[in-house]
């Protein structure tokens, strides 16, 4: 069985995937971290923080079908470096914000960023599988989705100091850095990133949308694999509540950083403990309801928790389940699904999330101002909670089958 560390020192191209990954995903970081704490201070009010996170996931749900379309037409190649060179542009728009008056240009900022992010993702779920040999997929998969994790830690962490220590605009001096660093790693994969096309020229737009939607309403297991990510997507809008949990308990920018921190370290540990269950296929379906499950349970406990230890502790065990819910649908998607559909299924995979994120973040927006902090936190671990139960009740005569499905 091949290991994280093998597949990381025998692979150079997923090496190379793998670091880029992980540099666009910090600098995700950086940007949101600071501006959390930045738009309240700039607008003496919490809305626009909730609404640059929901920018961000809303422009991602409602570009991904496209997106996953152009990832099965195109090089993946190119469009992950074109995709890092468009956020890169837009990030520098964030060294305008520096009054309430140009707090708006926020959202644009980071809508650009969401428009290069739409398309980054799928293009770089979809391609993995053909940078590793197919023994090493599923150390490969552990390894991959701990980039997520790992530079929440790192972004979330040295965002939040360097945010409170030198300002937010030295945060998204190194957003521009890792944007162009994850550009040129991209440039120097060798393995092809998709497999070649044998059935003719591909569809056009929209005809390719109505196939990748047929192909899901057909396969109820793929429909209940798509549908995975939607139960902590649901519960999101407690990122809105960070900030202000950090301030209830005298933590400030630090504090914030931190419960970021701890939420990508969650993340990044999950995958790695329950990579044994990638494979035992009988073990995929439960496992996917109970981290849906524990990630509500862990935000009910961080709502009632009284002291500042103990909510890092259930915000860790929250996304310790939720970033083991992500590898373990991700792994069993690109099983079931074939290289010519496979970045329209992780589009709308992703799409799904993203905009339930979305509708999370958006309610939170609208009553944050108005009710307090630890009722929106339960609101969102009780969503999550219900969304798994029902989940589960539907899937149970469900079972994943060795073999994957072909196109018909």
């Amino acid at each position: 069985m091949a290991t994280a560390i093998s597949v990381i020192t025998r692979n150079r191209d997923f090496r190379r995937l793998f670091v880029a990954e992980l540099v666009v995903f910090g600098s995700d970081w950086f940007v949101m971290v600071p501006l959390l704490v930045l738009l309240p201070e700039l607008t003496g009010s919490g809305v626009w923080g909730g609404l640059v996170l929901a920018t961000d996931t809303g422009i991602n749900a409602l570009l991904l079908p496209f997106a996953g379309t152009v990832a099965d037409r195109f090089d993946r190649r190119k469009i992950l470096i074109c995709a890092n060179l468009g956020a890169f542009v837009a990030a520098l728009l964030l060294f305008t914000v520096r009054s309430a008056t140009t707090a708006p240009l926020a959202i644009v900022a980071v809508g650009g960023m969401a428009v290069a992010k739409a398309f980054y993702s799928p293009a770089a779920s979809a391609a993995l599988p053909n940078v590793v040999d197919p023994e090493d997929l599923a150390a490969a998969n552990a390894v991959a989705g701990s980039t997520w994790g790992t530079m929440t830690i790192v972004g979330a962490s040295l965002g939040g100091v360097m945010g409170a220590v030198f300002g937010p605009y030295a945060s998204f001096t190194v957003t521009t850095v890792c944007l162009l660093a994850g550009a040129l790693l991209t440039t120097l994969i060798r393995r092809p990133m998709q497999a070649p096309r044998t059935d003719g020229p591909p569809p056009p737009t929209w005809h390719a949308l109505r196939e990748v939607l047929g192909y899901i309403l057909a396969r109820p297991r793929i429909r209940a694999l798509v549908t995975v990510k939607t139960a902590a997507g649901l519960g999101n809008g407690v990122l809105i509540v960070f900030p202000l949990i950090a301030g209830l308990y005298g933590a400030g920018a630090l504090g914030a950083g931190l419960l970021f921190a701890v939420r990508g370290l969650g993340a990044l540990v999950g995958p790695f403990v329950l990579r044994p269950v990638l494979h035992h296929r009988s073990w995929l379906l439960p496992g996917l309801a109970l981290s849906m499950a524990l990630y509500g349970v862990g935000y009910l406990g961080v709502a009632a928790a009284p002291w500042f230890p103990l909510v890092l502790a259930l915000v860790f065990v929250a996304h310790f389940a939720g970033g083991a819910n992500w590898v373990l649908s991700n792994f069993t998607l690109q099983g079931e699904v074939p290289d010519q559909l496979r970045g329209r299924v992780f589009a709308t995979d992703m799409m799904l999330a993203t905009l339930a994120i979305a509708i999370s973040q958006l309610g939170a927006s609208a009553v944050i101002d108005h009710v307090n902090e630890r009722w929106v936190l339960a609101g969102c671990g009780l969503v999550t909670l219900t969304y798994a139960i029902i989940w589960r009740i539907a899937t149970r005569k469900l079972s994943l089958t060795p073999r994957a499905e072909n196109v018909t």
